[in-house]
Formats: structure tokens, sequence, C-alpha cells
């Protein structure tokens, strides 16, 4: 059964703040009928509600327009895979033209990632107050510190150093913090997960839970992050050596309800239906849905997107027929002429006779697909999308190790072996093996591809353009509908180095001046 807590976000947010505004000595009084600090926690019952509500941080709630923990799909507009419709946060950051005065995803990140770690900080501090069993404590001391980490990992990764909090803190305080440097921010992170190493479990005590896997893949990250290459490799070993994860038979079943929780998956963020903000949008900004304003897709697949997949026999493409005998990747990612999709056929993919994206989304001739929920007949409720979104999965693992064994100047052939594990180990993705034999140079733009292709629309690719320093090399990008049309131009001045960290927001800084802002902004 699925780790999810049933209540909402209100419910929980009404509950910390409860815990943490009641003065324990106020008139002699304790009310024995509303939670305050000196009756809760009690017992592990309350510990265990606790933590749900640091898992329910990970959720995005119900603001339908920013995905803001992990952006999913919609990160994928902030780079040439995707063209996102509305004057959006991640449009803004694809196309050069966010500013630190913005609002959405911009500011909701950062609160979103210090509301996780207010949370996590508080249920460390509470969990000491409480007798549980000593199984039991050291699960939810090592689940606080990796979700603790995993938000600092983000802040790290889209802001740089950013201030670093290990305790509950006041109002007051928290507006005299001062930004760490990014070397030690991604230190704390990394120290956050080496305890969580420590303390978990192969396998969590339910599913959904963090594991000793969970926390070494999202360590492994950290370092790929940092192109801190030998480390990715000595953390793959410790992944491997837990003998539990491989990859799934099917790349289109990997995004599927009944597959959920498979030995590809090392973390997840989990959903159930619910009108609670339990479920999720997900659905909602992914596949053509029915062509309304609330479902169809937000992130449609751009031409260049749609270009990068390979013929299945590394022929070149039929411009007669340009989506036949292609890698059979780029159908269940994206929904392209000629496809099946929700049921339908839709011969001729151009607005309104069969793209039904958002009505306000101008690119007519492709769609989203993956994550999305078919057929049509199982779509849940608008919000309610009770589908899995997977933060870290075996096949990043096994690119990872390509990636850390090209730039550490190793065996490419051992690399290129790996990239091919992806392209011809699934029963529904086979195609050609890369040639052994080749350069480093020749190694790395093959990886790259394949990292770009098998993680589309899973909001990776974003942050693997930053640290590849390759966005001076792809912008400017011309994204152009089905006549050739140009939709928009993407940093049409070029990129500049400092567009690789987001800004500090305003209103952050305007709380407190000693947020120093990112070069640039």
């Amino acid at each position: 059964m699925k780790f999810k807590n049933i209540l909402s976000n209100i419910i929980l947010s009404v509950l910390f703040l409860s815990v943490i505004s009641c003065d324990k000595d106020f008139l002699g009084i304790t009310p024995e009928d509303k939670i305050t600090s000196s009756n809760f926690p009690q017992n592990e019952a309350d510990i265990q509600l606790l933590l749900s509500g640091v898992y329910n941080e990970l959720r995005e709630g119900r603001n339908i327009w920013d995905q803001i923990m992990f952006g999913f799909g919609m990160l994928d507009g902030a780079t040439p895979n995707s063209y996102n419709w509305g004057n959006t946060n991640v449009t803004k950051i694809g196309n050069g033209s966010l500013s630190s005065g913005d609002n959405g995803f911009l500011t909701f990140r950062w609160t979103k990632c210090y509301a996780l770690i207010f949370k996590a900080n508080y249920l460390l501090e509470a969990i000491e107050a409480v007798e549980l069993n000593e199984d039991s404590k050291s699960s939810i001391i090592g689940e606080a510190h990796f979700l603790r980490g995993l938000a600092y990992s983000i802040l790290a990764e889209t802001y740089g150093g950013v201030p670093i909090i290990e305790s509950t803190i006041s109002t007051e305080e928290s507006k005299k913090l001062s930004r760490a440097s990014i070397q030690d921010t991604w230190d704390f992170v990394i120290s956050d997960y080496d305890i969580a190493i420590d303390k978990l479990k192969v396998d969590a005590p339910e599913v959904g839970r963090a594991t000793k896997g969970a926390a070494l893949g999202m360590k492994m990250r950290s370092y790929l992050y940092q192109n801190k290459f030998e480390m990715v490799l000595k953390v793959i070993d410790e992944i491997d050596a837990l003998n539990k994860y491989a990859l799934f038979p099917s790349y289109d079943g990997l995004f599927k309800k009944e597959n959920e929780n498979n030995q590809e998956v090392l973390f997840d963020v989990q959903y159930i239906s619910g009108e609670n903000s339990q479920g999720s949008m997900h659905d909602q900004y992914s596949g053509i849905g029915t062509g309304s304003f609330t479902r169809g897709s937000r992130y449609v697949p751009t031409q260049d997107l749609i270009d990068a997949y390979e013929m299945i026999d590394g022929s070149d493409i039929d411009p007669d027929n340009p989506y036949t005998g292609r890698d059979p990747r780029m159908e269940i990612t994206c929904v392209v002429p000629g496809a099946y999709f929700l049921g339908y056929r839709f011969p001729n993919y151009i607005y309104p006779g069969g793209a039904y994206n958002h009505p306000g989304c101008q690119l007519k001739q492709f769609s989203a697909r993956k994550y999305q929920i078919e057929p049509e007949s199982e779509l849940p409720p608008p919000g309610q999308s009770d589908l899995n979104y997977i933060v870290m999965r075996y096949a990043d693992v096994i690119l990872s190790k390509a990636e850390a064994i090209i730039e550490t100047d190793g065996n490419i052939d051992e690399a290129i072996n790996l990239i091919n594990r992806i392209r011809t180990e699934r029963d529904d993705v086979k195609i050609t093996s890369l040639p052994l034999g080749l350069s480093q140079e020749e190694a790395r733009e093959k990886l790259r591809h394949e990292r770009r292709i098998e993680f589309a629309f899973e909001g990776l690719y974003w942050s693997d353009i930053k640290r590849w320093n390759i966005g001076k090399d792809i912008y400017p990008y011309e994204v152009r509908n089905y006549d050739g049309g140009i939709i928009e131009t993407k940093f049409p001045g070029g990129y500049l180095e400092y567009y690789n960290l987001l800004p500090i927001p305003d209103s952050e800084i305007s709380l407190n001046n000693n947020l120093v802002q990112n070069p640039g902004w």
C-alpha cells in the first residue's frame, strides 16, 4: 500500500502552526482538547503524522501552474525540448525573460523547500521527546535527513548557496540569516544524505518511504550536479552492492499506474486520487486530453526534440514518412501525426483536427504523452491523478556511471556498453547499438544525447544543460509551428553563464537584507 497522508496540506499546515505558536505556560493551563507543544507529540502515531507532513511537501498541491519541487515535464519548457503555454515562470526561464521580481515557480520553489526544511527540523527535535523502538526511530531520523537533504539539493541546484537552517527558528531569526557558499550548501546536502544512508534500510517500512537506495541515488545525483565524477562512481558501487535495482522491461510500462514502485524506481513521489491535494495535476499538463481548458498539454514537444529521436536501424529519417521506424521512446513520450492516443487515431495532427493541446498553446502539431493516463475512460477528475512521479530511477544510475567513466578518462568502451543497455535491454526499446572504439568527445556527445532522449519530459534536461554549460551552444532557439512560423525565440540574445542560477526572489530579499542577490540578476 502506498505511504500517503490522507490529510490535506491545509490541515498539516495548521497542525504545525498550532504546535510552534503555543505558549507552554499561558495562564498555567494546558487545554486537553487542542494540539499544543505540551501535549503533542506524545507517541509514535504522532511522530508518524509529523513524518507524513514532511513527505507531503513533495507534492505540488493545488497550484496548477507550478509543479514546484521537481518541475516534472514542465521544466523541459525551460529547454529546447518543449514549448510551454502561457506566461509562466518556467516559460520565462526558458526564453530568457525571467526577472527576480517574478513570482510563481521562482518564489514557490524557494518557500516550498524551506517549508519542508522547517518540518524536517521540527520532526528531528520532536522525536527526542517520544519513546520509540530503536528501529523505528532510526528510520524516521534517516527519512527526515533524507528529505531535508533533498530540499537543500534542489535549492543549491536552483539558486546556489542558500541559508542553512539546522533547527527550528523564529520568524525574526529567519530575517537575519545569510547565504552559505554553494560548496558549503552542497556539503550540507551530502552530510544529510550520509546520515540517511547510515540509518535507512534497503527496504522501507512502507512502500513509498525513503530507503538506503533512495539516499544513495540522490547523493549520486548531488555529486553529478557538482561534476564530481570520481565520487559518482564510488556511490554507484554502493548502489549496485545493494543488488536491488534493474531496468524495468518496458519503457512504456514505467509510467503506468499498474507498475508503480517497480525494480527501476529508487525514489518517487506518491499520489492517491482525492480532492484534498493528494492527487497530481500531472495528467493535465501532459497529453492532449479532451482539448478543454482544464485538460490539455501545457508543455508540448518541439520539432527539435522530435528530430533528436533516431531511426531504429540507424538510417536517415525518411522525409516522406518522418514518424515511422523511429526510436520507440518517441511515441511513448510524445504524440505525433498518425499516433494513437486515448483510444483514438489522429491522422492530421494540426489543431483542431487532432492536437488538443491547451487552447492557448500555439504549437499544435505535437503533444506530450509521458505520464498521461490512458484510455480516456480512466482519466481521473482534474487534479486527482494517482500516478506517482519518479524522482530517481536506475536508468539514471546507469547513464551517470557511463558519464562519470567518460569524464574521468576511463574505459570508453565500458561507458558505451552501459549506454547500449539503455538502447537494447528493454522489451519495447531496441535500437541500433552504438559502436565501440569512440573517442572521448564522441562518447560524451552520445551520452548527452541519450540522457536527453531517455529522460525527456522528466525535468532533468534543464539541469543537464546548466551543468554541461552548453546553453551558449544551443541558444538562441526558434520554436516553430507546423507551417514554419516562429512562435517564440528562446534566449534571442544568446545564453549567458549567469542564467545557470536563478535569482533569489525579490520578495525574500525584501524581508532579509543579508540575502545577497546572485550575480547578473
